[in-house]
């Protein structure tokens, strides 16, 4: 029960984090959501979408506290840590 838990927890935690880079995408930029993208990672700013993106986790972090689902708030920051280490990896390389 437990396992299941965490992943649907990090499951939100990952969908939250697409809807939120997209809706950045859509809302502050003039491009489509694709030339967006490969614009972003010409430009070395791929990293920074998705950490704008991984604000909405915030919203279901802290949702899953208040309810007392604290296993699912545990899946959501495995995939903010997971989004984190993607984005030290763009940065890198």
């Amino acid at each position: 029960m437990t396992r299941k838990e965490i992943f649907i927890g990090f499951t939100v935690g990952i969908i939250a984090n697409l809807i939120g880079t997209l809706l950045y995408l859509i809302i502050f930029s003039e491009l489509s959501i694709q030339e967006s993208i490969i614009v972003a990672r010409e430009q070395g700013h791929l990293g920074s979408l998705l950490a704008l993106g991984a604000l909405l986790n915030l919203a279901a972090f802290f949702g899953f506290i208040k309810i007392k689902r604290d296993q699912r708030a545990k899946g959501v920051l495995i995939a903010t840590f997971l989004t984190a280490f993607i984005i030290l990896l763009l940065k890198i390389f």
